[in-house]
């Protein structure tokens, strides 16, 4: 089975579920204080930490996620939304490290919405998010393809590729390209 290059290794999907566990949990307070009863977004990163230890394998992490539904339908502001997904993607993780990006993504995204007095608020968040980054993450997330030049997966021509957050990916990975030289 030939996997694809989104994938990355096992190990290198548990290091970076630990930095986008880190980047979805900073924006959590934007959706729970729109939706203070649910929990899913909370127990998503909680999976993708014990992921990240190793106390989850790939299998049951899936089954996990897909169990309580998207809580991003459940959010009305943007910023509960971006928040939500940003969860969802670091959940992701486990079966596809490219989503590691979609949550430190999703996260810059609910903290620019969060700040519309703060022109630079995504920015802000990515330069804290590259500060979060080991050495061992930068090197498995610069393995990763260019956003929207493979066909498939979540870097893939969708969702991921296009309007903000499309924008963010791509600064996440020309920083991240930037960090590695140097």
């Amino acid at each position: 089975m030939t996997l694809s290059p989104q994938t990355l290794s096992y190990n290198d999907r548990r290091l970076v579920a630990d930095w986008a566990a880190a980047c979805a949990e900073r924006v959590l307070s934007l959706f729970e204080v729109e939706c203070p009863e649910d929990s899913r977004p909370r127990d998503a990163i909680a999976r993708t930490r014990a992921f990240a230890r190793g106390e989850l394998d790939t299998a049951s992490q899936i089954r996990r996620r897909f169990g309580g539904g998207s809580t991003s339908r459940d959010a009305r502001s943007p910023a509960a939304v971006a928040a939500a997904r940003s969860a969802g993607q670091s959940s992701a993780v486990c079966h596809m490290g490219a989503h590691a990006l979609g949550a430190a993504a999703f996260a810059a995204k609910a903290m620019s919405i969060a700040n519309p007095d703060k022109p630079l608020a995504a920015d802000e968040e990515i330069s804290w998010q590259m500060d979060q980054m080991t050495s061992e993450v930068r090197n498995a997330l610069s393995s990763l393809p260019p956003v929207g030049e493979h066909v498939s997966g979540p870097l893939g021509p969708r969702l991921l590729a296009r309007g903000q957050i499309g924008e963010i990916i791509r600064k996440l990975q020309a920083a991240i390209a930037v960090a590695k030289k140097s």
